[in-house]
């Protein structure tokens, strides 16, 4: 992907590992929209970072992402990358019926939101003159589930699969199909999670993905996601997921 001179749409870029990139992103050259639900956080986002564009869209609302993404489309026709970064990341107890109210609402925002942004933004992309590249965001837990996070993991494996059959898909078409998939990182995803030492400082992963992007094919994994990617591979994925499951869930 080149990095630079692109037009590019992040919907779930309020905080965390959305925000950090659209603004390195935007630094390195690339005209950005932001998205996400809370207006509060996408006006300071805009009077902080002068030339970074705005829209308020809630992935999980069908009618929501249709209605703006023909917006985007038409107020920024230039627009060639999207990266389909909201999720959000609850611990569960498969023991409490409830757990199912989370569950869904992993979904429509895990699974269904990246789903209706490419189904909004495929043939707009395969019009592009220049080509265009959808980004997926996944996880390491999709290849090395967390206990205490089920359904996360597993929307998580579910993007990585369809990305893969994605890519294929659109290999034709000229769009390019990557996906992103962090380790834990210092965020606010989960309580506790920003301040954790087990998570990966947001700066060391923005710097690592920066330079990976520009030569990236397929899947974005820094050094730190490796052993949850390749834990199946490697032979270790029980032992993994044991350690996971002592790190909060």
């Amino acid at each position: 992907m080149n990095i630079t001179g692109n037009t590019i749409f992040i919907p779930g870029a309020t905080s965390g590992i959305g925000l950090g990139l659209a603004l390195r992103l935007h630094d390195a050259g690339n005209s950005v929209i932001i998205g996400g639900r809370r207006t509060e956080l996408l006006t300071q986002i805009a009077d902080a970072h002068p030339g970074i564009e705005t829209v308020r869209i809630d992935t999980a609302d069908a009618d929501d992402v249709a209605r703006v993404s023909a917006d985007v489309q038409n107020r920024f026709p230039d627009t060639n990358v999207l990266i389909a970064m909201a999720g959000i990341m609850r611990a569960e107890d498969l023991s409490d019926p409830a757990f199912l109210d989370t569950a869904v609402a992993e979904v429509e925002t895990n699974i269904l939101g990246p789903l209706r942004l490419v189904a909004a933004f495929t043939k707009f992309f395969a019009a592009q003159p220049d080509g265009a590249t959808i980004i997926t965001v996944s996880s390491g837990l999709a290849f090395t589930p967390m206990a205490g996070t089920p359904t996360y993991s597993a929307t998580k494996a579910a993007i990585h699969s369809f990305t893969d059959s994605m890519r294929i898909q659109f290999a034709d078409k000229g769009i390019e199909v990557l996906e992103l998939a962090p380790p834990a990182v210092q965020t606010d995803l989960m309580p506790g999670q920003a301040e954790a030492d087990w998570a990966m400082p947001l700066d060391d992963f923005l710097d690592e993905v920066m330079s990976l992007l520009p030569t990236a094919t397929g899947e974005i994994l820094v050094e730190r996601v490796r052993p949850l990617r390749f834990s199946e591979r490697d032979g270790n994925r029980d032992t993994l997921m044991a350690a996971l499951a002592q790190m909060g869930g």
